[in-house]
């Protein structure tokens, strides 16, 4: 064997290891919570879902145009979900038009949650086998979109929505939509 046919054949394991350290590397500084998602500058899907509070009550993507919103998907097995609904509430007293979707639960547990906790939404979406969410790529609870007057979704925040968040990185976003 050649001197240099043997380092070439040394070397290739070296240069794997060297590559997974790389990507290894970058994933410790990759924030998890930044999930890019395909419907940015897209309109919500088409979807019908029932009012969480009248099964008979259907509610359509319509929902979603005449003014800037936000769209909170939630769900009542999620801790997390917990801990932002009281600043959920704020937002609402506030003025911020808020649309809930409950996600993969159980509709009676979701009610109740509502009544408890106070209800901060216009109108509360029950995505019992988690369609419309899975449509928007939801990888599970809590996350909440932005969406502009025309339907049309404008950011997507993974993760719970609280104050900090709120007045550091987004409040600004959702003031400067239409």
């Amino acid at each position: 064997m050649n001197k240099t046919r043997k380092i070439v054949i040394l070397s290739v394991p070296l240069f794997i290891f060297l590559l997974v350290c790389i990507f290894l590397f970058k994933g410790l500084y990759s924030d998890p919570r930044k999930l890019d998602s395909a419907l940015i500058g897209q309109t919500v899907p088409e979807f019908t879902l029932q009012d969480i509070y009248d099964e008979n009550k259907q509610y359509d993507a319509s929902i979603f145009k005449g003014q800037k919103m936000l769209l909170n998907v939630w769900a009542t097995w999620c801790p997390t979900c917990y801990a932002e609904h009281k600043f959920l509430n704020v937002l609402a007293g506030e003025g911020i038009y808020i649309i809930g979707m409950n996600y993969k639960d159980d509709r009676q547990k979701a009610i109740k949650w509502l009544t408890d906790l106070k209800d901060p939404y216009q109108i509360s979406l029950f995505d019992e086998n988690g369609m419309l969410g899975m449509d928007l790529g939801v990888y599970g609870a809590p996350e909440t979109y932005f969406i502009d007057s025309k339907g049309i979704i404008q950011y997507r925040h993974v993760g719970d929505l609280n104050a900090k968040i709120w007045n550091d990185q987004l409040s600004d976003l959702f003031d400067g939509m239409q």
